[in-house]
């Protein structure tokens, strides 16, 4: 079992800048790679970014060059540090891993809003 706790979320002035964590706890090991997603209000949810334990990363198009995900070494915590926010950024944001035995864990979100 892997439990995920998502943190950092809040209200920024477009152009600001948030930075997610995702505290990772249980059986880590089993853990093949992680994703952060988002969901805006009346809008399915869509994959944001992701990275596999080696650290290959890729983005959905509309956060390349403001959007970056990292990891720790091991799988403790997950980060999604957030540039130039824009308010079509604002949606719940989870965190989601995905383990080698094909199990697959989200956390319960946290809330980005990007306002003036």
């Amino acid at each position: 079992q892997v439990q995920l706790e998502e943190s950092g979320g809040g209200l920024v002035q477009p152009g600001g800048s948030l930075k997610l964590s995702c505290h990772v706890s249980g059986s880590t090991d089993n853990i093949n790679f992680m994703r952060w997603y988002r969901q805006a209000p009346g809008k399915q949810r869509e994959l944001v970014a992701a990275i596999t334990l080696g650290g290959s990363v890729v983005y959905t198009e509309s956060v390349k060059g403001r959007f970056t995900i990292s990891k720790d070494n091991a799988w403790n915590t997950v980060y999604l540090q957030m540039n130039r926010l824009k308010p079509e950024d604002t949606a719940v944001y989870y965190c989601y891993a995905a383990a080698y035995t094909t199990s697959t864990y989200w956390g319960q979100g946290t809330q980005v809003t990007v306002s003036s």
